[in-house]
């Protein structure tokens, strides 16, 4: 029976499964090689040692409402979009408040992960430990590892020919901490993710001051996405509804496709500004407000990519050449790494497909280790891991249960020739839908909320539920860990949301009446009459029939809207 169980890492997703092993009644031990909890998200001046932290300027993506854990929301007073002291403030908050901290052991790494000998019966791990040149080994019934995927920074130089003799400097974006040190330079950028648009942002910010630089961006395309949708308030809460996930499900693919494209397209044409990309290829969507501005303004230039470097220029596949390059950031993502176990053990988990629901390897016989935060998500990677933890702590205890591992295998064995010989697409290529995964995750261990029931029992909530954001606070209202503040955090959602935008009071004057007043006032029964004399007497039994039904919807509505 699991009752140890060894956690690698102390960042969002390690802090959460320390929680869900209390909440199951296991015994957490993590480890965190750092100083501090908080993983990436613990900003420090300088770089190295194999960790990834994020740069000074950095701002989340997702907001706040859409990206906390569902049992303990962001105060209201903090911004929608926040800066990275505040999520550690955040993350802080959270550990100190369930009493996490007294289970991390700090400037600890982990070594080594082994199964031992008996391990096809207990299930059983050997953890070593390094603690400031101190070892140790123990042994725990289960493994929860929570150290991401942004481990180790992959550097494609053999992809850019004579990059090796050029004179300026090559960095990764890992290294990035803030522009001091490179204005007036003139600086390519390789790759267009969330990561590579912020830092040609960033250094292109001193060519408003007056300071001579030049930013070139080089991307194969991409969909860049404002924080704000149409009406100011934040895209996730807008576009990540039960409703609209409902209604893209039951649509075609190509459809879907067609209206994100033009739903993108509203803010700017993507093919003007050198972004979009040649037909066939998926695009990927980043978040950034402020490169298009950039671009417009020219401190930003767009280019193909590099076909060679000489000393000091760069020259690109179109045969353009720009002269006198000072330094050169790969925004070329990570690979990914887990040193701490075995080479088998290792590769499997790096085919996801072989990953049970991103979390299980298929290939163990016994349920003991799982990957929590290793998932690619359409949406906060918070809430996917407290999710995810707090099933995978569920099958340690043997209250949920996964297929036997030879079933498991068979299943990805079988997936893997599919899409080898492309018969379906892959299906680790990508982000998960986010409702999908997680709703997938909450019915394993009845989590889940049942919408139609809940029209029934409570109208009000069931309306924010389905019609309103999905927030992580849905997966407390029933089930295992259910939260007694679910229902008031759900009804609260946008007065967290407005609140930190309230710091102005404006009093309400009355509006003068305007033409447009009169016009929606009079402009539907005029036309309505108009249409009635014009048309002939059945149109007019059919129209009578119309109306009656509209009627009908509309008074429905109001009285749900008084409710």
């Amino acid at each position: 029976m699991v009752k140890r169980v060894a956690i690698i890492g102390a960042g969002v997703s390690g802090l959460t499964s320390i929680k869900g092993c209390l909440e199951e009644g296991l015994e957490p031990s993590c480890f965190e090689r750092s100083d501090d909890i908080g993983g990436l998200w613990k900003f420090t001046e300088t770089t190295g040692h194999g960790m990834t932290k994020v740069y000074k300027s950095v701002v989340t993506n997702i907001t706040k409402e859409m990206s906390c854990y569902s049992d303990f929301p962001f105060p209201e007073n903090f911004p929608n979009y926040m800066k990275h002291t505040l999520v550690m403030e955040y993350l802080h908050s959270y550990a100190k408040h369930f009493d996490l901290l007294k289970y991390i052991h700090l400037k600890t790494t982990v070594c080594s992960v082994t199964k031992r000998q008996d391990f096809t019966t207990t299930g059983q791990w050997d953890v070593v430990t390094d603690m400031e040149g101190k070892r140790d080994t123990a042994v725990f019934d289960a493994v929860m590892i929570c150290t991401g995927h942004y481990l180790n920074p992959h550097l494609p130089l053999e992809s850019f020919p004579g990059i090796n003799k050029f004179q300026g400097q090559i960095l990764h974006s890992q290294e990035y901490r803030s522009p001091e040190g490179f204005q007036g330079k003139r600086v390519i950028v390789i790759g267009l993710g969330n990561t590579g648009g912020d830092i040609a942002v960033e250094l292109s910010r001193a060519w408003n001051t007056g300071i001579q630089c030049q930013i070139f961006l080089i991307c194969c395309g991409a969909w860049v996405d404002s924080r704000l949708s149409d009406d100011g308030y934040p895209a996730h809460m807008i576009q990540t509804t039960r409703f609209l996930h409902l209604v893209t499900r039951s649509l075609p693919s190509a459809i879907v496709d067609w209206m994100g494209k033009r739903r993108m397209s509203k803010w700017f044409n993507h093919k003007n500004y050198g972004l979009s990309n040649p037909k066939g290829r998926q695009q990927k969507r980043v978040a950034n407000d402020e490169l298009p501005s950039y671009i417009l303004c020219g401190a930003v230039t767009m280019k193909i990519n590099v076909k060679e470097f000489t000393e000091t220029s760069a020259i690109f596949e179109d045969g353009t050449v720009e002269e006198n390059i000072d330094v050169v950031f790969f925004a070329t993502g990570y690979t990914y790494s887990l040193p701490f176990l075995e080479e088998p053990m290792e590769k499997i988990c790096k085919n996801k497909i072989f990953i049970y629901k991103y979390i299980f390897p298929s290939n163990l016989e016994k349920a003991t280790l799982a990957l929590i935060g290793h998932v690619g998500l359409q949406g906060s990677i918070i809430v996917g891991t407290e999710l995810q933890a707090r099933w995978a702590t569920r099958v340690f205890k043997g209250l949920c249960k996964i297929p036997p591992s030879n079933k498991m295998m068979a299943e990805a064995t079988k997936k893997e020739q599919l899409v080898r010989r492309g018969v379906i697409k892959d299906p680790t290529q990508g982000k998960q839908n986010y409702i999908t995964y997680l709703d997938d995750l909450a019915t394993c261990m009845g989590a889940k909320p049942n919408i139609l029931l809940l029209f029934f029992k409570d109208p009000r909530l069931a309306k924010e539920v389905f019609f309103g954001p999905c927030t992580s606070y849905q997966y407390r209202l029933v089930g295992p860990g259910k939260w007694d503040g679910a229902r008031k955090a759900i009804m609260t959602q946008w007065d967290r949301t407005l609140k930190p935008l309230q710091t102005r009071v404006i009093p309400d004057y009355p509006e003068p009446t305007s033409i447009s007043h009169w016009l929606k006032v009079w402009g539907a029964p005029i036309l309505f009459v108009a249409v009635l004399l014009t048309y002939k007497s059945s149109l007019y039994l059919q129209l009578t029939r119309v109306t009656e039904v509209g009627e009908r919807i509309s008074t429905y509505l109001a009285n749900t809207m008084r409710k």
